[in-house]
Protein backbone atom coordinates (compact mmCIF):
# COMPACT_ATOMS: atom_id res chain seq x y z
CA UNK A 1 0.00 0.00 0.00
CA UNK A 2 1.19 3.41 -0.61
CA UNK A 3 -0.03 6.92 0.86
CA UNK A 4 -0.75 7.96 -2.67
CA UNK A 5 -4.15 5.78 -4.53
CA UNK A 6 -3.44 5.91 -8.03
CA UNK A 7 -4.80 4.91 -11.47
CA UNK A 8 -3.77 1.91 -12.78
CA UNK A 9 -3.01 1.97 -15.99
CA UNK A 10 -1.08 -0.56 -18.94
CA UNK A 11 0.28 -2.55 -16.19
CA UNK A 12 1.77 0.35 -13.93
CA UNK A 13 0.76 3.02 -10.99
CA UNK A 14 0.60 5.99 -12.30
CA UNK A 15 -0.43 10.07 -11.01
CA UNK A 16 -1.26 10.26 -15.00
CA UNK A 17 -3.06 14.02 -16.17
CA UNK A 18 -4.25 14.25 -12.68
CA UNK A 19 -4.04 17.39 -10.42
CA UNK A 20 -6.84 17.12 -7.93
CA UNK A 21 -6.07 14.95 -4.71
CA UNK A 22 -8.67 13.88 -2.03
CA UNK A 23 -8.09 12.93 1.61
CA UNK A 24 -8.60 8.76 2.50
CA UNK A 25 -9.58 8.64 5.96
CA UNK A 26 -9.44 5.95 8.32
CA UNK A 27 -12.82 6.06 10.11
CA UNK A 28 -12.19 4.59 13.43
CA UNK A 29 -10.03 7.21 13.77
CA UNK A 30 -10.92 9.81 12.03
CA UNK A 31 -7.41 10.50 10.77
CA UNK A 32 -6.23 11.15 7.08
CA UNK A 33 -4.44 7.95 5.87
CA UNK A 34 -3.75 9.18 2.44
CA UNK A 35 -4.33 10.58 -0.72
CA UNK A 36 -6.33 9.67 -4.06
CA UNK A 37 -5.75 11.15 -7.35
CA UNK A 38 -8.97 12.33 -8.79
CA UNK A 39 -9.19 11.47 -12.57
CA UNK A 40 -9.69 13.47 -15.99
CA UNK A 41 -10.91 12.98 -19.31
CA UNK A 42 -6.90 12.37 -20.78
CA UNK A 43 -6.55 9.21 -17.92
CA UNK A 44 -9.54 8.14 -18.97
CA UNK A 45 -8.36 8.01 -23.21
CA UNK A 46 -4.79 6.67 -21.86
CA UNK A 47 -6.90 3.15 -20.29
CA UNK A 48 -9.07 3.22 -23.62
CA UNK A 49 -5.76 3.62 -25.25
CA UNK A 50 -3.81 0.66 -23.38
CA UNK A 51 -7.18 -1.47 -23.95
CA UNK A 52 -7.61 -0.98 -27.44
CA UNK A 53 -3.26 -2.41 -28.11
CA UNK A 54 -4.45 -5.02 -26.30
CA UNK A 55 -7.86 -6.17 -27.13
CA UNK A 56 -7.75 -7.89 -30.13
CA UNK A 57 -5.27 -10.78 -28.98
CA UNK A 58 -7.28 -10.64 -25.96
CA UNK A 59 -10.32 -11.59 -27.52
CA UNK A 60 -8.87 -13.76 -29.78
CA UNK A 61 -7.28 -16.01 -26.84
CA UNK A 62 -9.42 -19.44 -25.90
CA UNK A 63 -11.30 -19.49 -23.32
CA UNK A 64 -9.73 -22.14 -21.30
CA UNK A 65 -6.87 -20.13 -21.54
CA UNK A 66 -8.51 -17.03 -20.35
CA UNK A 67 -9.97 -18.92 -17.57
CA UNK A 68 -6.82 -20.14 -16.44
CA UNK A 69 -5.80 -16.73 -16.16
CA UNK A 70 -9.05 -16.35 -13.14
CA UNK A 71 -7.71 -19.90 -11.99
CA UNK A 72 -4.30 -18.58 -10.45
CA UNK A 73 -6.41 -15.43 -9.92
CA UNK A 74 -8.63 -16.58 -7.62
CA UNK A 75 -5.55 -19.16 -5.98
CA UNK A 76 -4.06 -15.18 -5.20
CA UNK A 77 -7.10 -13.86 -3.94
CA UNK A 78 -7.23 -16.39 -1.41
CA UNK A 79 -3.86 -16.39 -0.91
CA UNK A 80 -4.21 -12.34 0.51
CA UNK A 81 -7.67 -12.41 1.71
CA UNK A 82 -6.93 -10.89 5.01
CA UNK A 83 -4.93 -8.37 3.34
CA UNK A 84 -7.72 -7.13 1.31
CA UNK A 85 -9.71 -7.87 4.33
CA UNK A 86 -7.55 -5.21 6.48
CA UNK A 87 -7.54 -2.52 3.45
CA UNK A 88 -11.15 -2.74 3.96
CA UNK A 89 -11.30 -2.19 7.45
CA UNK A 90 -9.25 0.38 7.52
CA UNK A 91 -10.87 2.56 4.94
CA UNK A 92 -14.37 1.73 4.86
CA UNK A 93 -14.72 1.11 8.74
CA UNK A 94 -16.80 -2.43 8.69
CA UNK A 95 -15.78 -5.47 11.18
CA UNK A 96 -12.70 -7.43 9.53
CA UNK A 97 -15.04 -10.43 9.76
CA UNK A 98 -17.28 -8.66 7.22
CA UNK A 99 -14.96 -7.59 5.32
CA UNK A 100 -13.67 -11.40 5.12
CA UNK A 101 -16.72 -12.39 4.22
CA UNK A 102 -17.13 -9.96 1.74
CA UNK A 103 -13.82 -11.15 0.01
CA UNK A 104 -15.16 -14.62 0.02
CA UNK A 105 -18.41 -13.28 -1.72
CA UNK A 106 -16.05 -11.73 -4.73
CA UNK A 107 -14.62 -15.42 -4.41
CA UNK A 108 -17.11 -16.98 -5.34
CA UNK A 109 -18.26 -14.85 -8.48
CA UNK A 110 -14.32 -15.51 -9.43
CA UNK A 111 -15.16 -19.30 -9.27
CA UNK A 112 -18.12 -18.92 -11.57
CA UNK A 113 -15.45 -16.92 -14.02
CA UNK A 114 -13.18 -19.69 -13.93
CA UNK A 115 -15.97 -21.35 -15.64
CA UNK A 116 -16.17 -19.41 -18.56
CA UNK A 117 -15.53 -21.99 -21.73
CA UNK A 118 -19.21 -23.81 -20.43
CA UNK A 119 -20.81 -20.23 -19.98
CA UNK A 120 -19.77 -19.31 -23.84
CA UNK A 121 -20.86 -22.31 -25.48
CA UNK A 122 -22.90 -21.49 -28.12
CA UNK A 123 -26.17 -23.22 -30.05
CA UNK A 124 -26.45 -25.18 -33.11
CA UNK A 125 -28.75 -26.25 -35.47
CA UNK A 126 -28.19 -28.79 -38.04
CA UNK A 127 -30.10 -28.90 -41.64
CA UNK A 128 -32.06 -25.85 -40.58
CA UNK A 129 -32.99 -25.74 -43.91
CA UNK A 130 -32.32 -27.56 -46.43
CA UNK A 131 -28.18 -27.75 -47.27
CA UNK A 132 -28.32 -24.54 -44.64
CA UNK A 133 -26.57 -24.93 -41.00
CA UNK A 134 -27.65 -22.19 -38.20
CA UNK A 135 -25.37 -21.36 -35.29
CA UNK A 136 -24.75 -18.77 -32.97
CA UNK A 137 -21.91 -17.78 -30.68
CA UNK A 138 -20.81 -14.73 -28.32
CA UNK A 139 -18.17 -12.30 -28.83
CA UNK A 140 -17.18 -9.78 -26.07
CA UNK A 141 -18.31 -6.01 -26.89
CA UNK A 142 -14.73 -4.48 -26.21
CA UNK A 143 -13.96 -2.33 -23.70
CA UNK A 144 -16.33 -1.96 -20.94
CA UNK A 145 -16.65 0.04 -17.27
CA UNK A 146 -17.49 -0.36 -13.88
CA UNK A 147 -18.29 2.21 -11.08
CA UNK A 148 -18.18 0.78 -7.62
CA UNK A 149 -19.42 2.54 -4.72
CA UNK A 150 -17.48 2.60 -1.37
CA UNK A 151 -19.72 -0.19 1.31
CA UNK A 152 -17.88 -3.21 -0.87
CA UNK A 153 -14.80 -1.92 -2.31
CA UNK A 154 -13.50 -5.33 -3.52
CA UNK A 155 -16.94 -7.64 -3.95
CA UNK A 156 -18.71 -5.33 -6.21
CA UNK A 157 -15.83 -4.96 -8.54
CA UNK A 158 -15.78 -8.62 -8.95
CA UNK A 159 -19.66 -8.68 -9.25
CA UNK A 160 -18.24 -7.15 -12.74
CA UNK A 161 -14.44 -6.79 -13.94
CA UNK A 162 -13.80 -11.43 -13.45
CA UNK A 163 -16.87 -12.10 -15.69
CA UNK A 164 -16.18 -9.09 -18.26
CA UNK A 165 -12.54 -9.99 -18.89
CA UNK A 166 -12.79 -13.74 -18.76
CA UNK A 167 -15.60 -13.27 -21.91
CA UNK A 168 -12.69 -11.65 -23.38
CA UNK A 169 -13.55 -7.77 -22.81
CA UNK A 170 -10.63 -5.14 -21.48
CA UNK A 171 -12.06 -3.04 -18.10
CA UNK A 172 -11.69 0.05 -16.65
CA UNK A 173 -12.39 0.21 -13.11
CA UNK A 174 -13.51 3.48 -11.22
CA UNK A 175 -13.76 2.83 -7.85
CA UNK A 176 -14.97 5.16 -4.63
CA UNK A 177 -12.43 7.50 -3.90
CA UNK A 178 -13.65 7.04 -0.45
CA UNK A 179 -11.60 3.44 -0.32
CA UNK A 180 -9.88 3.05 -3.48
CA UNK A 181 -6.35 1.38 -1.86
CA UNK A 182 -8.42 -2.56 -3.06
CA UNK A 183 -9.13 -1.53 -6.32
CA UNK A 184 -4.93 -1.37 -6.75
CA UNK A 185 -4.25 -4.41 -4.64
CA UNK A 186 -6.87 -6.48 -7.32
CA UNK A 187 -4.63 -5.46 -10.27
CA UNK A 188 -1.74 -5.93 -9.03
CA UNK A 189 -2.95 -9.42 -8.40
CA UNK A 190 -4.46 -9.80 -11.82
CA UNK A 191 -1.22 -8.88 -13.13
CA UNK A 192 0.49 -12.02 -10.82
CA UNK A 193 -1.54 -14.07 -12.37
CA UNK A 194 -0.72 -13.42 -15.79
CA UNK A 195 -3.42 -10.68 -17.35
CA UNK A 196 -1.84 -8.81 -20.12
CA UNK A 197 -1.39 -5.25 -19.30
CA UNK A 198 -3.94 -2.83 -20.67
CA UNK A 199 -6.65 -5.49 -19.95
CA UNK A 200 -7.72 -4.03 -16.67
CA UNK A 201 -7.41 -0.30 -15.42
CA UNK A 202 -8.16 1.59 -12.47
CA UNK A 203 -9.15 5.37 -12.99
CA UNK A 204 -9.80 6.65 -9.92
CA UNK A 205 -11.79 10.17 -9.16
CA UNK A 206 -15.31 11.02 -9.19
CA UNK A 207 -17.94 12.73 -11.35
CA UNK A 208 -15.62 13.91 -13.53
CA UNK A 209 -13.77 10.44 -14.56
CA UNK A 210 -17.85 9.20 -14.24
CA UNK A 211 -18.41 11.48 -17.19
CA UNK A 212 -15.60 10.78 -18.93
CA UNK A 213 -16.26 7.31 -18.61
CA UNK A 214 -19.74 7.93 -20.02
CA UNK A 215 -18.68 10.15 -23.16
CA UNK A 216 -16.08 8.23 -24.05
CA UNK A 217 -17.09 5.99 -27.21
CA UNK A 218 -15.08 3.55 -27.12
CA UNK A 219 -16.15 2.53 -23.93
CA UNK A 220 -19.15 -0.06 -25.05
CA UNK A 221 -20.65 -0.69 -22.02
CA UNK A 222 -21.16 0.41 -18.14
CA UNK A 223 -22.19 -1.19 -15.29
CA UNK A 224 -23.11 0.50 -11.71
CA UNK A 225 -24.29 0.30 -8.24
CA UNK A 226 -24.96 2.98 -5.87
CA UNK A 227 -28.09 5.27 -5.35
CA UNK A 228 -30.74 5.77 -7.38
CA UNK A 229 -29.98 9.20 -8.92
CA UNK A 230 -26.77 8.38 -9.83
CA UNK A 231 -27.98 5.17 -11.32
CA UNK A 232 -30.63 6.95 -13.05
CA UNK A 233 -28.08 9.75 -14.52
CA UNK A 234 -25.80 6.91 -15.55
CA UNK A 235 -28.28 4.93 -16.89
CA UNK A 236 -30.07 7.74 -19.14
CA UNK A 237 -26.44 9.73 -19.93
CA UNK A 238 -25.47 6.29 -21.19
CA UNK A 239 -27.77 4.91 -22.98
CA UNK A 240 -27.82 8.81 -25.02
CA UNK A 241 -24.38 8.04 -25.61
CA UNK A 242 -25.20 4.78 -27.09
CA UNK A 243 -23.07 2.22 -24.31
CA UNK A 244 -25.00 -0.92 -23.01
CA UNK A 245 -25.75 0.03 -19.58
CA UNK A 246 -26.79 -2.03 -16.11
CA UNK A 247 -27.29 0.65 -13.07
CA UNK A 248 -28.01 -0.73 -10.01
CA UNK A 249 -29.78 1.82 -7.70
CA UNK A 250 -31.12 2.29 -3.97
CA UNK A 251 -32.96 0.07 -1.44
CA UNK A 252 -35.68 0.50 1.28
CA UNK A 253 -35.60 -3.80 2.00
CA UNK A 254 -38.32 -4.54 4.02
CA UNK A 255 -38.81 -8.16 6.67
CA UNK A 256 -42.55 -9.20 7.28
CA UNK A 257 -42.37 -10.70 10.53
CA UNK A 258 -45.93 -13.26 10.44
CA UNK A 259 -46.72 -14.08 14.14
CA UNK A 260 -45.76 -17.72 13.82
CA UNK A 261 -42.44 -16.61 13.04
CA UNK A 262 -39.70 -18.17 15.72
CA UNK A 263 -39.23 -14.61 17.43
CA UNK A 264 -35.78 -15.50 18.85
CA UNK A 265 -34.05 -16.18 15.32
CA UNK A 266 -36.03 -13.39 14.07
CA UNK A 267 -34.46 -11.14 16.64
CA UNK A 268 -31.20 -12.57 15.51
CA UNK A 269 -31.75 -11.70 11.80
CA UNK A 270 -32.92 -8.26 12.32
CA UNK A 271 -30.44 -7.23 14.59
CA UNK A 272 -27.50 -8.81 11.95
CA UNK A 273 -29.46 -7.17 8.75
CA UNK A 274 -30.06 -4.29 10.08
CA UNK A 275 -26.78 -3.36 12.02
CA UNK A 276 -24.20 -5.54 10.37
CA UNK A 277 -21.93 -3.33 8.17
CA UNK A 278 -23.46 -0.20 10.06
CA UNK A 279 -26.22 -0.59 7.60
CA UNK A 280 -24.35 0.61 5.00
CA UNK A 281 -25.34 -2.25 2.79
CA UNK A 282 -27.94 -2.29 -0.44
CA UNK A 283 -29.24 -5.30 0.82
CA UNK A 284 -29.51 -4.29 4.55
CA UNK A 285 -32.93 -4.41 6.29
CA UNK A 286 -34.10 -1.17 7.50
CA UNK A 287 -37.77 -1.66 8.10
CA UNK A 288 -39.56 -4.61 9.49
CA UNK A 289 -42.86 -4.98 8.95
CA UNK A 290 -44.54 -6.66 11.98
CA UNK A 291 -48.14 -8.34 11.16
CA UNK A 292 -50.73 -8.38 14.16
CA UNK A 293 -49.35 -8.69 17.82
CA UNK A 294 -46.04 -9.09 16.60
CA UNK A 295 -44.68 -5.52 17.46
CA UNK A 296 -45.71 -5.84 21.17
CA UNK A 297 -43.91 -8.98 21.65
CA UNK A 298 -40.16 -8.17 19.44
CA UNK A 299 -40.09 -4.77 19.91
CA UNK A 300 -38.59 -5.15 23.54
CA UNK A 301 -36.64 -7.55 22.17
CA UNK A 302 -34.87 -5.40 19.37
CA UNK A 303 -34.33 -3.01 21.77
CA UNK A 304 -32.60 -4.98 24.07
CA UNK A 305 -30.20 -6.00 21.71
CA UNK A 306 -30.00 -2.81 19.96
CA UNK A 307 -28.34 -1.50 23.12
CA UNK A 308 -26.27 -4.33 23.40
CA UNK A 309 -24.44 -3.51 20.00
CA UNK A 310 -20.71 -4.01 20.44
CA UNK A 311 -19.56 -1.04 18.55
CA UNK A 312 -15.58 -0.81 18.15
CA UNK A 313 -12.73 -0.44 16.14
CA UNK A 314 -13.58 -3.15 12.96
CA UNK A 315 -10.00 -4.43 13.54
CA UNK A 316 -11.20 -5.93 17.22
CA UNK A 317 -12.61 -9.50 16.31
CA UNK A 318 -15.79 -9.15 18.61
CA UNK A 319 -16.82 -5.97 17.40
CA UNK A 320 -20.32 -6.16 16.02
CA UNK A 321 -20.35 -2.66 14.59
CA UNK A 322 -17.72 -0.40 13.53
CA UNK A 323 -18.07 3.04 12.04
CA UNK A 324 -19.66 5.06 9.89
CA UNK A 325 -17.57 5.68 6.60
CA UNK A 326 -17.62 9.03 6.55
CA UNK A 327 -17.98 12.30 8.24
CA UNK A 328 -20.35 13.95 5.96
CA UNK A 329 -22.57 10.25 6.09
CA UNK A 330 -22.41 10.11 9.92
CA UNK A 331 -24.03 13.60 9.83
CA UNK A 332 -26.40 12.52 7.52
CA UNK A 333 -27.64 9.61 9.37
CA UNK A 334 -27.89 11.74 12.89
CA UNK A 335 -30.06 14.47 10.81
CA UNK A 336 -32.10 11.69 9.40
CA UNK A 337 -32.95 10.34 13.17
CA UNK A 338 -33.93 13.54 14.07
CA UNK A 339 -36.64 13.95 11.07
CA UNK A 340 -37.79 10.65 12.53
CA UNK A 341 -38.69 11.86 15.53
CA UNK A 342 -40.21 15.57 14.35
CA UNK A 343 -42.37 13.36 11.95
CA UNK A 344 -43.74 11.50 15.00
CA UNK A 345 -41.59 8.30 15.05
CA UNK A 346 -41.15 6.88 18.66
CA UNK A 347 -37.29 6.75 18.95
CA UNK A 348 -37.35 3.59 21.28
CA UNK A 349 -33.02 3.28 21.10
CA UNK A 350 -31.56 6.34 19.98
CA UNK A 351 -28.24 5.65 18.89
CA UNK A 352 -26.52 9.20 18.29
CA UNK A 353 -23.81 10.26 21.00
CA UNK A 354 -21.55 7.38 21.31
CA UNK A 355 -18.21 7.70 22.25
CA UNK A 356 -15.88 4.33 21.86
CA UNK A 357 -12.93 4.58 24.40
CA UNK A 358 -9.71 5.37 22.90
CA UNK A 359 -11.24 6.20 19.27
CA UNK A 360 -12.79 10.32 20.14
CA UNK A 361 -12.21 11.51 16.59
CA UNK A 362 -13.87 8.15 15.03
CA UNK A 363 -17.31 8.31 13.07
CA UNK A 364 -19.09 6.35 15.43
CA UNK A 365 -22.95 5.59 16.38
CA UNK A 366 -24.85 3.17 17.86
CA UNK A 367 -27.68 1.25 16.79
CA UNK A 368 -30.78 3.13 16.46
CA UNK A 369 -34.57 2.07 16.79
CA UNK A 370 -38.09 3.43 14.93
CA UNK A 371 -41.58 2.09 16.51
CA UNK A 372 -44.76 3.08 14.81
CA UNK A 373 -43.37 4.55 11.82
CA UNK A 374 -45.92 5.37 8.88
CA UNK A 375 -45.33 5.03 5.19
CA UNK A 376 -45.62 8.90 4.79
CA UNK A 377 -42.11 9.26 6.86
CA UNK A 378 -39.43 10.09 5.40
CA UNK A 379 -37.78 7.54 7.33
CA UNK A 380 -39.92 5.02 5.97
CA UNK A 381 -39.57 6.49 2.16
CA UNK A 382 -35.94 7.57 1.55
CA UNK A 383 -32.63 5.25 1.83
CA UNK A 384 -30.37 6.05 5.36
CA UNK A 385 -27.63 3.83 4.74
CA UNK A 386 -27.16 3.97 8.13
CA UNK A 387 -28.22 1.77 11.74
CA UNK A 388 -31.33 2.33 11.58
CA UNK A 389 -33.93 0.08 11.97
CA UNK A 390 -37.86 1.13 11.77
CA UNK A 391 -40.97 -0.74 12.53
CA UNK A 392 -44.04 -0.27 11.00
CA UNK A 393 -47.25 -2.61 12.57
CA UNK A 394 -49.80 -4.01 9.75
CA UNK A 395 -53.07 -6.18 10.81
CA UNK A 396 -52.34 -8.78 8.59
CA UNK A 397 -49.99 -10.17 5.52
CA UNK A 398 -52.13 -8.44 2.73
CA UNK A 399 -51.72 -5.07 4.33
CA UNK A 400 -47.88 -5.58 4.71
CA UNK A 401 -47.39 -7.07 1.11
CA UNK A 402 -49.38 -4.38 -0.61
CA UNK A 403 -47.44 -1.35 1.35
CA UNK A 404 -44.38 -3.33 0.22
CA UNK A 405 -45.48 -3.16 -3.07
CA UNK A 406 -46.05 0.52 -3.13
CA UNK A 407 -42.89 1.81 -2.16
CA UNK A 408 -40.77 2.74 -4.96
CA UNK A 409 -37.90 0.53 -4.50
CA UNK A 410 -37.65 -2.97 -4.95
CA UNK A 411 -34.29 -4.55 -4.18
CA UNK A 412 -34.54 -7.10 -1.57
CA UNK A 413 -37.32 -8.30 0.76
CA UNK A 414 -37.87 -11.15 3.16
CA UNK A 415 -40.42 -13.19 4.95
CA UNK A 416 -40.59 -14.90 8.14
CA UNK A 417 -42.88 -17.15 8.66
CA UNK A 418 -43.60 -21.24 9.69
CA UNK A 419 -46.33 -21.43 7.44
CA UNK A 420 -45.41 -22.70 3.77
CA UNK A 421 -49.01 -21.11 2.29
CA UNK A 422 -47.94 -17.84 3.47
CA UNK A 423 -44.45 -17.73 2.45
CA UNK A 424 -45.62 -19.09 -1.24
CA UNK A 425 -47.82 -16.14 -1.55
CA UNK A 426 -45.56 -14.01 -0.39
CA UNK A 427 -42.84 -14.73 -2.65
CA UNK A 428 -45.38 -14.72 -5.65
CA UNK A 429 -47.50 -11.30 -4.75
CA UNK A 430 -44.34 -9.30 -3.55
CA UNK A 431 -43.08 -6.62 -6.43
CA UNK A 432 -39.18 -7.01 -5.05
CA UNK A 433 -36.13 -8.62 -6.95
CA UNK A 434 -34.51 -10.92 -4.29
CA UNK A 435 -37.09 -12.56 -1.84
CA UNK A 436 -35.85 -14.44 1.50
CA UNK A 437 -37.86 -17.02 2.80
CA UNK A 438 -36.63 -17.11 6.51
CA UNK A 439 -33.20 -15.21 5.00
CA UNK A 440 -33.20 -12.12 6.02
CA UNK A 441 -30.73 -10.97 3.09
CA UNK A 442 -31.41 -13.01 0.09
CA UNK A 443 -28.41 -12.39 -1.35
CA UNK A 444 -27.97 -15.09 -4.93
CA UNK A 445 -25.55 -16.95 -5.20
CA UNK A 446 -22.77 -16.05 -7.95
CA UNK A 447 -24.20 -18.30 -10.28
CA UNK A 448 -27.52 -16.45 -10.09
CA UNK A 449 -28.57 -12.84 -10.95
CA UNK A 450 -28.32 -9.67 -8.43
CA UNK A 451 -30.94 -7.17 -9.33
CA UNK A 452 -33.73 -5.34 -7.91
CA UNK A 453 -37.11 -4.08 -9.44
CA UNK A 454 -38.76 -0.68 -9.87
CA UNK A 455 -35.99 2.21 -9.12
CA UNK A 456 -33.24 -0.18 -7.31
CA UNK A 457 -32.74 -1.15 -11.24
CA UNK A 458 -32.34 0.63 -14.54
CA UNK A 459 -31.55 -1.78 -17.29
CA UNK A 460 -32.86 -4.91 -18.24
CA UNK A 461 -29.94 -7.30 -17.23
CA UNK A 462 -28.75 -8.43 -13.39
CA UNK A 463 -25.32 -8.60 -11.84
CA UNK A 464 -22.99 -11.36 -12.26
CA UNK A 465 -24.49 -14.74 -12.59
CA UNK A 466 -25.47 -15.93 -16.52
CA UNK A 467 -27.24 -12.46 -16.91
CA UNK A 468 -23.56 -10.88 -16.70
CA UNK A 469 -22.51 -13.32 -19.57
CA UNK A 470 -24.96 -12.16 -22.05
CA UNK A 471 -24.27 -8.12 -20.43
CA UNK A 472 -20.54 -8.47 -21.72
CA UNK A 473 -21.09 -10.21 -24.88
CA UNK A 474 -23.48 -9.78 -27.86
CA UNK A 475 -24.67 -12.36 -30.07
CA UNK A 476 -23.78 -13.76 -33.50
CA UNK A 477 -26.12 -15.86 -35.45
CA UNK A 478 -24.79 -17.64 -38.51
CA UNK A 479 -26.55 -19.28 -41.44
CA UNK A 480 -24.23 -21.26 -43.83
CA UNK A 481 -24.03 -23.81 -46.71
CA UNK A 482 -21.42 -24.64 -49.27
CA UNK A 483 -21.55 -24.38 -53.22
CA UNK A 484 -23.00 -28.23 -53.95
CA UNK A 485 -26.03 -27.58 -51.98
CA UNK A 486 -27.02 -24.63 -53.72
CA UNK A 487 -29.36 -24.23 -56.37
CA UNK A 488 -29.07 -22.33 -59.50
CA UNK A 489 -30.50 -18.81 -60.23
CA UNK A 490 -31.60 -16.22 -58.67
CA UNK A 491 -33.84 -16.20 -55.53
CA UNK A 492 -36.35 -13.31 -54.88
CA UNK A 493 -38.61 -14.70 -52.02
CA UNK A 494 -36.96 -14.06 -48.55
CA UNK A 495 -35.40 -17.30 -47.08
CA UNK A 496 -37.61 -19.86 -45.42
CA UNK A 497 -37.85 -22.71 -44.17
CA UNK A 498 -37.41 -25.49 -47.41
Amino acid sequence: MTDTALHYIAGKQTKGASTRMQDIYNPALGEKKGEVVMGTAKDVDAAVDAARKVFPSWAATPPVRRARVMFKFLELVRRDKEKLAEVITSEHGKVFTDACGEVERGIEVIEFACGIPALLKGEYSAQASTGIDNFTFRQPLGIVSGITPFNFPVMVPMWMFPLAIATGNCFILKPSPTDPTASLMMADLLAEAGLPEGVFSVIQGDKESVDAILENPAISAVSFVGSTPIAHYIYTKGAENGKRVQALGGAKNHMMVMPDADMDKTVDALIGSAYGSAGERCMAISVAVLVGDVGDKIVPQLAERAKALKVKNGMELDAEMGPIVTSAAHERITTMIEKGVQEGAELVVDGRGLSVPGHNQGYFMGGSLFDHVTPEMSIYQEEIFGPVLSCVRVANSAEGIEMINNHRYGNGVSVFTSDGDTAREFSRQIQVGMVGVNVPIPVPMAWHGFGGWKQSLFGDLHAFGNEAVQFYTKQKSVMQRWPDSISKGAEFVIPHTK
